[in-house]
């Protein structure tokens, strides 16, 4: 007489919260499928280590979880249990080796993203996980009286049906839909009594409007087409948000055909989005000359040019030429130029105004998602027993620097740990 038939766990999404929970649950006793709608695995995670992957940040677990804003109080117990160093260390046991760069950002020692997931795929294959490619989710089959039973995917074999003891959503959040982050999946949810938070794009860069473009907005042709891609080096920003605290923060951008993107903007994102949100525009003051006192600033560009252009003088006498030099140009007005005293004033906040983030499936990241308020400690939906989330999809989100991944794999671990302990303590009737 043969026993019992294993638990079978279904997983949607084969990015790194899925795979995850995949690792978490296949003890041996349970059957564990991953359902991608990719042709293979960790398509985005392949796609962010191209210029080296940032896997996670070593500064303190302190410092660490403010990155997480808002949602730093819900993701503190999962990021403790599995943070940065716990996250190092698995990598290590997968047998990729890690350093902190410069800028306190962990990345791989070979900076790339493909021996870690080749080497990551075998361990989940040799334990029993069963992938699935191009089968992505449909959301379920009407009526389905339990939520983890009528899973409805589109496969190359066509429509299929599927059902689990318990299920977990790694399905990602609204950007790079092109690599199956496009938030389809949301009004399935929505429409089982979860409460999706409207999709918002995070880590994104801005469009901007210049006296020089006059009412178009953006930037005036001539420097869009001349600078359109150019590094803005070591300059430092600040703004005031919608709530009068002023923000600053040092670092590099770059200039876009409408505007600007970069480390430096993608850190602020979230505040400065927030406050056109709120004013419908907001002024972000660049330093072009961190490395220089607003007096010795002064003081240099006071000094007689003689017949010198403009362009020569701040090159000559502060160093500034390129594209921060046409910054200038663009967005300070004539008499600004013209004056010494007003110029150094310039220099030190450049008015730039932002009026829209850029689309949502250009941001890095998205804001919006499942609600943390609908998922109880586990991160199983309190609508949907049995059915737990995980990764981007969940409303929460972070600067670029590693702390996206990071929250990724802690979120991916505790949802696999909260459905095995749900499977361990329902009652034996519940149960195939």
């Amino acid at each position: 007489m043969s026993g019992p038939s294993p638990e079978r766990i279904a997983i949607v999404g084969a990015g790194p919260a899925g795979l995850m929970a995949a690792e978490v649950l296949a003890d041996g006793s349970r059957r564990v499928d991953v359902y991608d709608a990719m042709p293979s695995p960790g398509r985005k995670f392949l796609l962010a280590g191209i210029g080296g992957l940032n896997l996670t940040h070593g500064e303190a677990p302190e410092a660490f979880v403010e990155r997480y804003g808002t949602r730093r109080d819900r993701l503190a117990p999962l990021l403790a249990d599995f943070g940065s160093p716990q996250l190092r260390d698995w990598a290590h046991g997968l047998g990729i080796e890690t350093f902190v760069g410069s800028s306190g950002r962990v990345f791989p020692r070979e900076m790339k993203a493909a021996p870690l997931l080749r080497a990551w795929l075998h361990r989940l294959r040799a334990a029993g996980v069963r992938l699935h490619a191009r089968h992505r989710w449909l959301g379920w089959h009407p009526p389905s009286p339990s939520p983890t039973r009528g899973l409805r995917f589109a496969s190359p074999a066509g429509e299929i049906a599927v059902d689990a003891d318990a299920v977990v959503l790694a399905l990602g959040g609204a950007s790079w839909a092109r690599l199956g982050s496009d938030g389809a999946w949301a009004p399935w949810l929505a429409a089982r009594g979860v409460r999706i938070a409207p999709f918002r794009p995070a880590n994104c860069g801005f469009d901007v409007a210049t006296p020089a473009a006059g009412a178009a907005g953006g930037w005036s042709e001539h420097f869009s087409s001349r600078f359109a891609g150019a590094p803005v080096k070591t300059v430092a920003a600040r703004f005031t948000d919608a709530q009068g605290a002023e923000l600053r923060r040092a670092g590099e951008c770059v200039v876009t055909a409408t505007g600007v993107e970069g480390g430096l903007i993608y850190a602020l994102a979230a505040p400065l989005r927030d406050t056109i949100e709120a004013r419908g525009w907001v002024t972000l003051e660049l330093d072009l000359a961190p490395g220089l006192a607003p007096e010795r600033l002064a003081a240099e560009l006071a000094r007689p040019r003689g017949t010198r252009s403009l362009a020569s003088h701040l090159k000559s006498k502060v160093g500034l030429g390129g594209v921060k030099a046409a910054l200038l140009r663009e967005c300070a007005g004539p008499a600004d130029l013209a004056d010494a005293a007003r110029l150094a004033d310039a220099i030190k906040a450049l008015p730039l105004r932002l009026v829209a983030p850029r689309p949502l499936d250009e941001a890095i990241s998205t804001a919006g998602g499942v609600a943390f308020e609908d998922l109880d400690e586990a991160l199983m939906l309190r609508a949907l027993p049995g059915v737990f989330c995980a990764g981007e999809m969940l409303d929460w989100e972070a600067p670029t620097g590693g702390y996206l991944l990071t929250a990724c794999f802690a979120t991916g671990r505790a949802a696999g740990m909260g459905a095995a302990r749900w499977l361990s303590v329902r009652p034996k009737a519940e149960r195939r």
